[in-house]
């Protein structure tokens, strides 16, 4: 009997590098559209940051101390270089600006009452100071960004500092955003635009065009405050170096480098994914800047974009910041992308909402359509009720002791009475871009690529 062979056509499952599904879906939506993208958080790419990064301990050659013996100091002091009145926290952790408006009153509320108690700082962000953001925060940075919506001299007298927004990790060289959907009736008053329209705000001060001029706006906002206020500038990570070196020679007391891990309430994806430069590498070109002009000490640094647990902020600290800023990692700790909230002690299903907007937890990034299912990023007066204030405070509470305790965890096994004396020498790279960005030796080594004579 005679077998005939079997013949089949063999199908190809081999995905393009350059032209993957991801990719594919892109051009589709621009094609069918003719709109891009525009969506909340950070940039998803993966990005040489602190993972890369490794500390060395001691044993013999090194002294660590017992962590439930002695002590490990995390007092620090922001501001002074000029201004009368510094900020001392009891932590080098601080609450980033995010406004009333990409966050829900409620939410407001429970950052101050949560920074408060932690001895640390949060910040207004864009669209002004509400009552419950104010009367529940001990300690406030009031933000000065490109838009002006809701600046009010005499809540820059009521803040504890001021934070002059050159640009964001997430979008730097572009302006804020917040889409009509989200301006209700309050928000809109505040910021004094029509309700239910979208804000797009400038991507420059309309107040100077250099650091120049950015010298005297500076003067006018210690004037303004009697010298008492620090002032902090804010870039978003790109030219790092000189950004930082014109912030110090405008004259600021603090300089806050936001890499581009850092998130946002909503802009282009183009954006978030393909301008600025990893934290990694901003937080060197920083400190890099303020030592050359021998500014380090007398000019604090703040570095966000990114930051996630104890360990990131001792590896910040080790680098030479002062202090970190978090935005993403407090949202999160809110809720964010929880499969629940809670709502008279119960907790009560989300799902329905994420459906709603077609993703699950743990991929939703749909800040800006003012839908949070949990309640975070919204303002609607239904959903907002969705995180109550008591709530949200203990829950940010409970993050940042966490990132504390692990901060001084690592300090200690490093020989440190204080998260301050973390140094360079502390770290090494796992890997080579790690190593030439962070300008860090190679573990095992003692090779940074770019130095040593290679």
């Amino acid at each position: 009997m005679d077998i005939k062979p079997v013949s089949f056509k063999r199908v190809s499952r081999e995905e393009s590098a350059s032209f993957d599904r991801s990719t594919i879906d892109y051009i589709q939506n621009a094609a069918a559209h003719g709109l891009y993208e525009i969506r909340g958080m950070g940039a998803k790419r993966k990005l040489p940051h602190f993972d890369d990064l490794l500390f060395l301990a001691g044993s013999l050659s090194r002294y660590p101390l017992e962590g439930y013996r002695e002590k490990c100091v995390t007092k620090t002091i922001l501001g002074t270089r000029f201004a009368k009145k510094p900020i001392e926290l009891d932590i080098p952790i601080t609450i980033a600006g995010m406004s009333f408006g990409a966050l829900s009153a409620n939410v407001k509320e429970s950052l101050g009452r949560a920074a408060t108690a932690m001895g640390t700082t949060t910040t207004t962000g864009d669209g002004g100071m509400t009552p419950e953001e104010r009367n529940s925060s001990k300690t406030l940075v009031y933000q000065c960004l490109p838009s002006r919506y809701g600046f009010n001299p005499d809540d820059v007298r009521r803040a504890d500092a001021i934070e002059v927004v050159i640009g964001q990790g997430a979008k730097p060289g572009g302006g804020g955003m917040l889409l009509g959907q989200k301006v209700n009736p309050r928000v809109a008053k505040m910021r004094t635009l029509p309700q239910g329209v979208d804000q797009r705000s400038a991507c420059r001060h309309p107040d100077w065009t250099g650091p120049d001029d950015l010298a005297i706006k500076i003067q006018e906002l210690r004037e303004l405050t009697d010298w008492e206020k620090p002032i902090y500038v804010k870039v978003g990570a790109t030219r790092t170096f000189n950004d930082v070196k014109l912030a110090v020679h405008a004259g600021a007391d603090v300089v806050v480098v936001d890499g581009m891990q850092g998130g946002t309430a909503a802009t282009q994806t183009c954006y978030i994914e393909h301008i600025g430069i990893p934290t990694l590498a901003a937080v060197r070109q920083a400190v890099d800047a303020l030592e050359d002009l021998n500014m380090k000490g007398q000019v604090q640094l703040i570095v966000s974009g990114g930051i996630r647990s104890g360990a990131d902020v001792a590896k910040a600290l080790a680098m030479g910041a002062d202090a970190v800023a978090i935005g993403q990692g407090i949202l999160y700790a809110l809720g964010c992308n929880s499969e629940t909230y809670i709502q008279d002690g119960k907790h009560i299903s989300a799902l329905e909402g994420y459906d709603a907007l077609g993703t699950q937890p743990g991929f939703c990034h749909h800040c800006h359509t003012g839908k949070c299912p949990v309640g975070v990023t919204t303002q609607d007066s239904v959903l907002e009720q969705r995180l109550q204030p008591d709530v949200g405070a203990r829950r940010v509470k409970n993050y940042l002791k966490t990132l504390n305790m692990e901060l001084t965890t690592i300090a200690r096994a490093c020989g440190k009475q204080n998260v301050h004396h973390l140094e360079r020498e502390d770290l090494v790279a796992l890997t080579l871009e790690a190593a030439a960005m962070a300008r860090i030796p190679l573990a095992g080594t003692s090779w940074i690529p770019g130095h040593n004579g290679y």
